[in-house]
């Protein structure tokens, strides 16, 4: 298989490095570091994975190289100090043994830092923040540009004495040093800012200390956004008269693209195709004929063979493709292209986690990122018969999973189709590259003799009885999220209606005109679901709204996502419609409320994408019949946390959104809802300190409570999700009232404050 791709099969060396093959990991952080910013076992058994799964060159994830001034991240490498020297010593000698080469990135956060992390004012060129809505930074006196640089020589030098390969100067992304190359970062009117000279300075500086510190014979690597994407940034053009101040020591361009403000770009939004940015690559090449790494959702081989082939780069870097398949490599060399777990670009565990919540990093299709296929050495010592119940994609991943420790595995799937939501969203031409991901487990599950796949079969007790189950796992999945709102079940998905659910607009996706302008389509929803159905007909030069109960469109996306939106929304005039709650669906209509008095959205084309359900119905059943059994039942993927707000019993409910820590909600008048059901997701219950709230809640039209201490019939409130649906009867005649739920042997309590005017209504959900 070499022989197919024979360019990325041959080594290159660059001074007294050479790397065995020509794909690289990029450096992309992992939260995996020590508290105190050493190396902890957990990264060197991440990278350790990637490397004895044949990658040629891994570069380490960006160190500080002053903290706490220039870290990012909260649990980042540094590399400021000799006491970090042992245990980066140990992880290049573990490195090694696989003949790959490895680099570190050397980094400032400047701006990108944050004072609550750094317990200071970020620094940078000017005091212009490195993102809309960022921190405001302060310049650096020319005393301390020098004082950095200095920091980046020693850092090098560290690096060198640890026994890494190479060193990579990070100068593109939004940090220090692209904020001084950057016209709309750097305003300063001395000697560092201003003409492009200026404005290189700092890097040419930093360039020439790290020669100093390293020698000439250890290889210089410079990250660069060679097109910022952003207007009145940096364009390619512009980096290739800027880098004629750089290039002189620099023996590997690493050429990437975008800021903060343009990180779809930067970390790759899934519609990108493989390789897009391999031109930007050649540019630099061609013009300083040095070795180029190009990046940008590189998957497959073919690609990737085919830009080395014609001269676009000397290097292929591959960074979240790396984590969802450490030997992409070695199954490319041996022929095993198939077998390929390729990253669909999602950005949910990569991106999401780290740079949206701080945790360590996880992938989407690759349930073990730090131990690779380990499980397969911990085979069952009996037999073991396990039944899955579903064919989405956490079934047909339990399902191989099982097979390849040695357990007799039947998949049950009650439609003809394998794949699930994954197959059918990938049929939305942005959301394609989804499709790679059951197809990859559907091949997988294919080579398993001892996995029995039955489609068009129900997981009825009765048939999984036929398998004689030891273990039984119900991965049912989701539906679309209906709440019990006026005319919306009669209209949805009805052929004598254009209001469509995500799963209606899948099944019609060819039949909407290619040109819509001039007509109305209104999205209900700014979650994931609704924002991509706006974003298939943004393009069609539709008049689209979005309804959105909350204060913010795609409140819960990943950073990439969330940006790519906003740019998105902004690019076709999306009107945005928060804070604004869907009260009826009429034939061509939607009744919404915000502020003030009810109104009517017309529309050629409705949507109603309020989320997904949970489909755990079936999991509860199965737990009732096999209960005398010596069976064990598991419930994994969508259908784990089964939302039971809709079996609230009146029509006249109203179902609020997922509440999350101290968030505040203020909604339109209750009346005439006789039922609220609230939502609480796992992060919610299983937190030690919980303090959800709801208020400015008006009841002008409300009668006040009864004085028989019984629950007033026009309001009833149901607490559902981790408490799964507890009907709770507050007793107004009381100020506050407290009601207390075993759950999984804790004990959770919610206390209930209610007032007609002053104080409004509050919830507070409390888990002790």
């Amino acid at each position: 298989m070499k022989n197919d791709y024979p360019h990325i099969f041959s080594p290159l060396t660059v001074k007294n490095m050479t790397i065995k093959n020509r794909i690289v990991m990029m450096p992309m952080g992992t939260n995996y570091g020590e508290q105190n910013g050493e190396m902890s076992f957990l990264h060197i058994n991440y990278y350790e994975q990637r490397a004895k799964g044949g990658t040629g060159l891994i570069i380490v994830e960006n160190a500080s190289i002053d903290s706490p001034q220039g870290s990012n991240g909260t649990t980042q490498l540094r590399i400021d100090h000799d006491n970090y020297l042992p245990r980066l010593f140990k992880f290049c000698e573990n490195i090694h043994r696989y003949g790959t080469k490895i680099a570190i990135q050397i980094n400032h956060a400047g701006a990108s830092a944050v004072s609550s992390r750094i317990n200071m004012q970020p620094v940078s060129a000017s005091d212009v923040p490195s993102k809309e809505g960022g921190e405001i930074p302060r310049p650096l006196s020319k005393d301390e540009i020098l004082h950095i640089v200095k920091k980046y020589g020693e850092a090098a030098k560290r690096a060198q004495t640890a026994g890494f390969d190479a060193v990579e100067i990070h100068a593109g992304h939004s940090y220090l040093i692209s904020q001084f190359l950057s016209p709309i970062t750097n305003k300063r009117t001395d000697e560092f800012g201003g003409s492009v000279e200026n404005r290189t300075r700092f890097c040419r500086m930093v360039i020439d200390e790290v020669r100093k510190q390293v020698g000439p014979f250890f290889p210089i690597m410079l990250r660069l956004s060679a097109d910022e994407l952003m207007e009145g940034g940096n364009t390619l053009e512009d980096t290739l008269e800027y880098l004629e101040h750089l290039q002189e020591e620099v023996d590997i361009f690493d050429v990437s693209c975008g800021l903060n403000g343009s990180i779809q770009y930067q970390i790759d939004a899934n519609y990108l195709p493989d390789g897009w940015r391999s031109y930007m690559a050649k540019a630099v090449r061609e013009k300083f004929n040095k070795p180029c790494i190009s990046m940008g959702n590189v998957r497959d081989p073919k690609v990737a063979e085919r830009i080395l082939a014609d001269g676009d780069a000397d290097l292929i870097g591959m960074g979240r493709g790396l984590i969802a398949d450490p030997a992409w490599v070695n199954k490319v060399a041996t022929g095993h292209e198939c077998d390929l777990r390729k990253c669909i670009s999602c950005n949910v565990g990569c991106a999401g986690n780290r740079i949206g919540v701080n945790r360590p990093i996880r992938c989407t299709v690759n349930p073990s990122v730090l131990e690779g296929d380990v499980y397969k050495k911990k085979h069952v010592n009996k037999n073991c018969n396990v039944v899955v119940i579903g064919g989405g994609t956490a079934g047909l991943e339990a399902a191989c999973t099982a097979a390849e420790v040695g357990c007799n595995t039947f998949l049950l799937e009650k439609s003809n189709e394998l794949g699930g939501l994954a197959s059918l969203i990938s049929k939305i031409p942005a959301k394609n590259r989804l499709a790679d991901f059951p197809h990859y487990l559907m091949h997988r599950a294919e080579q398993l003799d001892n996995l029995y796949i039955f489609k068009n079969t129900e997981g009825t007790p009765e048939n999984i009885r036929k398998f004689h189950p030891n273990i039984i796992v119900s991965s049912t999945g989701s539906a679309p999220l209906l709440p019990p709102i006026a005319g919306l079940k009669d209209r949805i998905d009805n052929e004598n209606h254009n209001i469509y659910s995500i799963l209606g607009m899948i099944s019609h996706i060819n039949d909407f005109p290619k040109d819509l302008e001039g007509k109305k389509v209104v999205v209900v929803g700014g979650g994931a679901v609704g924002l991509d159905v706006v974003e298939f007909f943004a393009d069609r030069n539709a008049d689209i709204s979005i309804v959105e109960m909350m204060d913010q469109i795609g409140r819960d996306l990943d950073p990439v996502s969330k940006n790519d939106t906003k740019t998105m929304m902004k690019k076709h005039n999306v009107h945005q419609l928060t804070k604004t709650a869907l009260l009826e669906v009429k034939d061509s209509s939607f009744l919404v409320r915000g502020d003030g008095e009810p109104y009517e959205l017309p529309f050629e084309y409705g949507f109603v994408c309020l989320g997904m359900r949970a489909q755990g119905q079936l999991y509860q059943n199965l737990t009732e019949e096999f209960s005398s059994e010596d069976v064990e039942i598991m419930n994994i993927g969508d259908s784990r946390e089964q939302d039971e707000s809709l079996t609230v019993p009146r029509k006249d409910a109203i179902s609020l959104p997922f509440l999350s820590r101290r968030d505040t909600f203020n909604i339109f008048p209750l009346y005439p809802f006789r039922n609220i059901s609230i939502l609480l997701p796992e992060s919610v219950y299983r937190s030690v300190t919980v303090h959800s709230v709801i208020r400015n809640i008006d009841f002008p039209r409300l009668p006040p409570p009864q004085p028989s201490g019984e629950c007033p019939q026009f309001l009833q409130i149901y607490v559902v999700g981790g408490l799964k649906k507890t009907n709770l009867h507050p007793d107004f005649t009381n100020e506050r009232s407290y009601y207390h739920v075993r759950k999984n042997h804790r004990t959770y309590r919610t206390d209930w404050s209610y007032g007609i005017s002053d104080p409004p209504l509050q919830l507070s959900c409390h888990a002790e």
